[in-house]
């Protein structure tokens, strides 16, 4: 059965933040993706760029609800050392989001599946859940990545034909 929601929906406009460091090591990259998480952000990432000169560098963004912007551009700053932050606003269709717990043949796994006006679109298994099952039963991530790819996979056909049984 799936599991009652236990936070906010997901906003459907949120800001980016980006900032391009042309002078930061790919640990302190990490570091800063790690703290702009633990403070809130929705997501972030890096991407290889190219500035002038032929300088490389990175182009580090964040996704965060309109009510972080200020917080974590702040944080963005302190965590980088940028001059500036730029920030775009996007709209975003986000699918409803219903967690299922299966048990599979190395142990439980949450599958988290995305719909849209009640049609079930995708099923994914939580990578961390995955990463701790090729941990507990002693298997590769590989082997574990392919017993949870079934197990979404069969929930999403369970589900697009009506059921929800756990």
């Amino acid at each position: 059965m799936a599991d009652s929601r236990t936070k906010d929906d997901p906003p459907t406009r949120v800001v980016e933040l980006v900032v391009n460091l042309d002078d930061a090591t790919g640990e302190q990259v990490g570091a800063a993706i790690d703290r702009l998480i633990d403070a809130g952000a929705l997501d972030a990432w890096a991407t290889p760029i190219t500035m002038k000169k032929g300088r490389p560098a990175v182009m580090l963004s964040i996704l965060a609800k309109e009510e972080q912007q200020d917080d974590l551009a702040t944080q963005l700053i302190q965590d980088t050392g940028s001059f500036g932050v730029r920030v775009r606003t996007w709209d975003r269709l986000v699918l409803d989001r219903d967690w299922h717990t299966r048990d599979t043949r190395l142990g439980k796994l949450r599958l988290k599946a995305g719909s849209i006006e009640g049609q079930t679109i995708t099923v994914k298994p939580e990578h961390d859940d995955i990463v701790a099952l090729a941990k507990q039963a002693d298997v590769a991530l590989s082997e574990a990545r392919s017993v949870a790819s079934a197990a979404a996979d069969a929930l999403l056909a369970e589900l697009r034909k009506g059921g929800d049984h756990a």
